[in-house]
């Protein structure tokens, strides 16, 4: 078809708000919604509340999200798109089907089924299959062995009539790809257009970090408006624009969606996806109206002969709580109790024959040293919240810890408060991540009293080796002309922080972090460049990263593109960090101060 195909962002993880579903569907421009709820540990709870409930284990808030919208759904024909299924799509899918039924509607449910590999973990082991970041063996027990599945399933389904398609784990983009695949009839050799639609489906999974949410200067966004859903208007040549429902507060606008561009994506000319390897560097983001951008630029070139696995495992035990302390000398006063509690639990498990913890780690939020280390600013402040962090193989030795902390506020520092009841200890659960090659990956689509229907793929017998030969669009790295085209004016220089030439956002894969920071006028982008080396930034981080920093140019945005490996001591819940996520990196970066041409003041 021809026609624009209007795509719109409801979810981005579970637990988004509900708001995205009814926005979208009232506002009668879209054709299409997809829904992301899968965050790379989600898998590992959902497998263990299947274990309890045989009806548990997906995403509940998507049935309980579009509920209430089915009838006006149907009426207007839209594609439910979503990864709600997690460890358990076909419970996800009954539930909906009641849900439908309740509201005297008929709809025809896809379920894409394959990407659960926990039946091939034998055969994972005797391929012996190594972490793809650390080289590390597969842990003895896995809780979850997910692939990543990409986006010609969901077109597949599309083309069966579905009405909604409900994944497990998938490329958070691919939902929206395999829409435009379907619509457009989009080849999967196709990649040029094939890394356009994924960039549509990337700039849609955050939902309303797309269009203000997290923003540099999300201070001077209105806040009297419910922020907007993110809106795609895709047309056949891969091209877009993105916009939101009229009279939605928040902002869509060129650096917003620059931001969200090279959200946690490492190398922009080689973002590697199941049915394409995504080059962004020459994308460009240009202004078309009010809080309207068109987005044009993206190549890609033939995917590998394997799919990304998301594996977890069990890890033991983590715990945290928090106290808030105030007064003068309140940030030595807030370590001194941390070191107490731990202390005192060390003599309790000694005193039961328990091992010591495996990790500690104690943050006063408020002192601006977890984040800012060595540049936190002088002047103590005089009230602060104590975070005192642990992990132990024992779930036992954490409920003693746990009864560790209510005692200081009787015996530790004057102007102790806000203690909030014992914690309870949480499982650990690490990630694993390999490759497995795409002809071991039995996918099927499932429609109600149906026969499952194998699918295989285009892209499933593509080689390593046939990838590489048409990889001839190497990164764009530090240094590139690109980065150094402009002239800076000469004269008197004045020293300021990043943010006042540069927007950033930073996410996590992982162990690592990803820092984009894009000028705010392209006239910046060779001081920046000369100023934030990797080595400088290396330096900037230093308290926190303890591998590589690589820089990545992106040309097409006046942007630059920072992977900080080994920077989340762990990552998600493997991390005892306050931010486990890398959400505050970006902040910490645009307090770097460089040197300015004084004409530009």
């Amino acid at each position: 078809m021809t026609r624009p195909l209007r795509i719109g962002g409801a979810s981005a993880f579970w637990g988004d708000s509900g708001i995205g579903v009814e926005q979208l569907v009232q506002s009668g421009e879209v054709d299409v919604l997809v829904f992301d709820y899968l965050a790379e540990l989600t898998l590992s709870l959902m497998a263990r509340a299947r274990v309890k409930d045989g009806d548990a284990g997906y995403a509940t808030d998507f049935v309980t999200d579009v509920a209430p919208h089915l009838a006006q759904i149907a009426a207007r024909r839209i594609k439910l798109l979503s990864n709600a299924g997690g460890m358990n799509p076909h419970a996800c899918a009954r539930a909906l089907r009641a849900a439908a039924q309740s509201a005297g509607v008929q709809l025809r449910i896809v379920v894409v089924e394959g990407d659960d590999l926990r039946e091939q973990e034998p055969a994972l082991r005797e391929a012996g299959v190594r972490e793809m970041f650390s080289g590390a063996p597969l842990p003895e027990r896995m809780t979850s062995l997910n692939a990543y599945l990409g986006a010609q399933p969901v077109a597949a389904a599309l083309a069966q009539g579905a009405d909604v398609v409900i994944t497990g784990r998938c490329v958070d983009s691919a939902l929206a790809l395999g829409a435009l695949m379907h619509h457009f009839d989009w080849a999967g050799d196709d990649h040029d257009r094939l890394a356009a639609g994924s960039l549509v489906g990337h700039l849609l999974e955050c939902t309303t970090q797309t269009t203000g949410g997290l923003f540099t200067d999300w201070l001077e966004l209105p806040v009297d408006t419910e922020i907007g859903y993110p809106i795609a208007l895709c047309e056949a040549d891969g091209s877009f624009v993105l916009t939101k429902p009229a009279g939605t507060g928040g902002r869509v606008a060129p650096l917003v969606a620059a931001e969200q561009m090279l959200y946690e994506i490492s190398d922009p000319a080689a973002y590697m996806l199941p049915d394409v390897q995504c080059d962004f560097t020459s994308v460009t983001i240009v202004a078309d109206g009010a809080d309207r951008v068109r987005i044009r630029g993206a190549r890609g070139r033939a995917p590998t002969g394997t799919y990304k696995v998301s594996a977890t495992w069990h890890d033991g035990y983590r715990l945290s709580s928090t106290l808030t302390i105030v007064g003068d000398d309140a940030v030595r006063k807030a370590e001194r109790v941390g070191q107490s509690i731990l202390a005192r639990a060390r003599r309790l498990f000694a005193a039961r024959g328990l091992a010591d913890f495996s990790e500690t780690q104690i943050e006063v939020l408020g002192s601006e040293r977890p984040s800012y280390g060595d540049q936190a600013r002088a002047g103590a402040s005089r009230e602060v919240v104590l975070r005192v962090a642990c992990r132990h193989a024992s779930q036992a030795a954490l409920a003693i810890m746990s009864r560790e902390f209510a005692p200081f506020g009787t015996a530790g520092s004057p102007g102790t408060t806000g203690f909030s009841g014992r914690p309870k200890a949480q499982p650990v659960f690490r990630m694993f991540s390999c490759l497995w090659p795409k002809s071991k990956v039995a996918i099927r689509l499932c429609g109600e009293g149906e026969a499952a229907r194998a699918f295989a793929p285009s892209s499933a017998l593509a080689s390593s080796a046939m990838a590489s030969a048409v990889n001839d669009r190497p990164s764009s790295v530090a240094g590139s002309p690109s980065t150094v085209a402009s002239e800076v004016p000469v004269g008197a220089q004045k020293r300021v922080p990043l943010h006042r030439l540069a927007v950033a956002r930073s996410g996590d894969k992982g162990d690592n972090v990803n820092i984009a920071v894009i000028a705010r006028e392209p006239r910046f982008v060779p001081v920046i460049a000369a100023a934030l080396t990797p080595g400088a930034v290396s330096d900037w981080f230093g308290h926190l990263v303890q591998g590589e920093v690589r820089r990545y140019d992106v040309p097409g945005v006046s942007a630059f593109n920072f992977l900080l490996q080994q920077a989340l001591a762990g990552g998600g819940a493997a991390s005892l960090r306050n931010d486990p996520l890398g959400k505050t990196f970006a902040q910490v970066l645009l307090a770097f101060e460089l040197d300015v041409p004084q004409a530009w003041l």
